[in-house]
């Protein structure tokens, strides 16, 4: 269960990898270690107990998803067809209210999954996404490097209804570097306003766009499989197993 939260004046972040004896799922539920993830038909509902690293400390809450609408439509990553991308609720609301920190907070939110036949940095070099809210729906950009073939980019319009449509894409522009000198592009006319995750291989970032805010991250396969990023993992990904 990964958790990412981040306070006017401190980040918290929880990505513990758990052992198949810690999780059990259901056709509407997950249960990771302590922390569990329940469908109720109309809202998503989550239980998060995690340990945050690389300094220790408990994060404790509950979060329910609601969205306003849901799309069935899923798009392969590849000319293979390897890779799947579908956003489930382009569209919905979020209720957090944490504990551990003492965090709560309304507003917008957004909920996608993925799935693969292989690892993802055997298809791909790199991606950039970007998803920025709108009144009626969303707009999203997925630029894609391929290891093989050429790139490719998604550009899709969500209605009120959850339906996307094929869109024509905005222009690119680069993004300022970051610490690790992650290179970062955007689409459209939008202003950075904060990185909220500087990574050797990965970037998140919060952009002002013209029809509201965005949520960004760029991914450099290349930097992940390098062998000292590899050894840097544990430190923000511990392994723990039976500690349910």
């Amino acid at each position: 269960m990964n958790v990412a939260l981040y306070a006017p004046r401190k980040h918290y972040w929880a990505m513990t990898e758990r052992g198949a004896r810690d999780v059990s799922a259901s056709s509407h539920a997950i249960a990771i270690g302590r922390s569990a993830a329940q469908w109720d038909g109309s809202a998503m509902h989550l239980r998060i107990d995690e340990t945050a690293a690389p300094l220790p400390g408990p994060i404790q809450g509950e979060v329910t998803v609601t969205p306003t609408t849901i799309s069935d439509a899923a798009f392969a990553l590849d000319d293979a067809r390897k890779h799947w991308w579908r956003p489930l609720a382009p569209h919905a609301r979020v209720d957090v209210r944490f504990a551990k920190p003492a965090l709560a907070w309304r507003g917008a939110a957004y909920c996608d999954m993925n799935w693969g036949d292989e690892p993802l940095s055997t298809a791909f070099r790199a991606w950039h996404w970007q998803r920025e809210h709108m009144p009626d729906g969303a707009l999203v950009h997925y630029d894609i490097a391929p290891r093989r073939g050429a790139p490719r980019l998604i550009a899709l319009r969500y209605d009120s209804q959850g339906r996307a449509h094929a869109c024509a894409a905005q222009d690119a522009q680069a993004l300022p570097g970051t610490f690790w000198r992650v290179s970062r592009i955007a689409r459209g006319d939008a202003r950075l306003v904060k990185t909220l995750e500087d990574t050797p291989f990965y970037a998140r970032s919060a952009l002002a766009g013209a029809h509201g805010d965005i949520v960004h991250e760029t991914v450099s396969l290349d930097r992940f499989d390098q062998p000292i990023v590899q050894a840097m993992l544990p430190f923000r990904m511990p392994r723990l197993v039976l500690r349910r």
